[in-house]
């Protein structure tokens, strides 16, 4: 008998090493995904000059690059982030890691500029079927530590995106745009075999299916409601800085400053994220958004309103840091509220932000269109200070909850 004791503890305690091996595996290799999806989004913008020239498309058509390869994205993260509970994690993902090679294999032999839209097209709904579930599924790896992990998880997204342009540019210096798309393709396909060689992630039973009616008491949650809203205007900020920051340097500074710009600010995502990440657990997720967002009012007021020159460059680099932890606190602050639903968190969180990415810098731009950069870059403090304004409401809420606890702060849908 003690044998058998013996022999089932020791069986285990190997199965409990297993797990955690496969568990470190998979977060290796969502991690790398995750890069090679940031570093793909940025070719799209960096090489966008050189398909103009290369297929003799005007200037419009070249505008249809970016819906093509959001509009997949968005739809797919919604539809399987909503079933996350119903459907076989390893096969989604594996199946959109190879989608995902295909279409930029695709992208980068496109004889067309209309076949390279479809692969476009394609690309993001493949990565959609990968990033509705990577998500969800370190939630339940790291359930204590989401806000740490969700801001690496972001923080490695913005190392890949900043190395994207200068992948561009060493394919350039070598003879093809094409050569950036067919090493993603590969990189991305090796990351395919790999998830389809991984076992199955030991999360069984921890997400819950979405209904209908769940939907609708998920979405009147406090939780949800306020990290939604500071989402979409702290997203809608970042999206008009993608947009019009290096439109306004054009105008601020000189040519060889102003080219940096959004390169500066997106590479100092990095260390914020990294940051954010190493005290969200310490401090709180909505202590660490009121202290980064009332920063970032200030800061921002500061760089758009005051600086000059140089300082307009320092501006721009402590926005980036500040701004950069956002979007990954907010959702693990949601997350945490509703853990059994982190599928459809991550779906509603990732629509806002897609929804606010394409209105608020169209908005912007029909202001600067009546104006210029200069008098419409400083009202995008306005929605800033909404977004702190919400935060510090949650804020206040949440120390009030805790002060009395009623014991059914959150509904229950059953």
């Amino acid at each position: 008998m003690s044998r058998d004791r013996n022999g089932n503890g020791n069986e285990n305690r190997n199965r409990n090493g297993n797990g955690i091996r496969n568990r470190r595996l998979w977060t290796a290799t969502i991690f790398l995904t995750v890069a090679v999806a940031g570093a793909a989004i940025q070719v799209r913008g960096a090489v966008l000059p050189t398909l103009e020239g290369f297929y003799g498309v005007p200037e419009w058509q070249l505008g249809l690059v970016a819906p093509a390869g959001t509009v997949g994205y968005l739809l797919v993260m919604l539809f399987v982030g909503s079933s996350a509970g119903r459907v076989d994690t390893r096969t989604v993902i594996t199946l959109g890691a190879f989608g995902t090679a295909a279409a930029l294999l695709a992208m980068g032999l496109a004889p067309t500029f209309l076949v390279f839209l479809g692969a476009m097209l394609a690309r993001g709904a493949a990565m959609g079927l990968v990033r509705a579930l990577d998500r969800p599924l370190l939630s339940h790896f790291y359930p204590d530590d989401r806000g740490r992990v969700y801001n690496l998880y972001d923080g490695i997204w913005a190392a890949g995106a900043a190395l994207g342009p200068l992948a561009v540019v060493l394919a350039l210096a070598l003879g093809s745009w094409r050569l950036v798309y067919l090493g993603l393709a590969g990189t991305v396909l090796v990351l395919a075999v790999l998830f389809w060689r991984l076992d199955p992630p030991d999360v069984g039973g921890n997400e819950e299916p979405l209904t209908r009616d769940r939907l609708l008491v998920l979405l009147r949650r406090p939780e949800i409601l306020g990290m939604l809203a500071a989402l979409f205007f702290v997203i809608g900020v970042e999206g008009s800085l993608f947009t019009w920051l290096p439109y306004y340097a054009g105008a601020e500074l000189p040519d060889r400053w102003a080219e940096l710009t959004l390169t500066l600010m997106l590479a100092a995502y990095v260390p914020g994220r990294f940051a954010c990440g190493a005290l969200a657990e310490r401090v709180g997720y909505l202590t660490l958004l009121t202290v980064v967002l009332g920063l970032l009012v200030p800061t921002f007021a500061f760089t758009f309103l005051v600086a000059d020159g140089l300082w307009v460059l320092a501006g721009v680099v402590a926005i980036g840091v500040l701004i950069s932890g956002v979007f990954p606190t907010a959702v693990a602050y949601g997350t945490d509220a509703a853990p059994e639903y982190s599928g459809p968190v991550n779906a509603v969180a990732s629509a806002t932000g897609s929804a606010a990415f394409a209105t608020v810098p169209a908005i912007l731009g029909v202001v600067i269109g009546g104006s210029n950069a200069r008098s419409a870059m400083p009202l995008l403090v306005v929605p800033l200070a909404v977004a702190f304004g919400v935060v510090v409401l949650a804020r206040i809420a949440e120390y009030r909850r805790d002060r009395h606890p009623t014991g059914d702060s959150v509904p229950n849908d059953d």
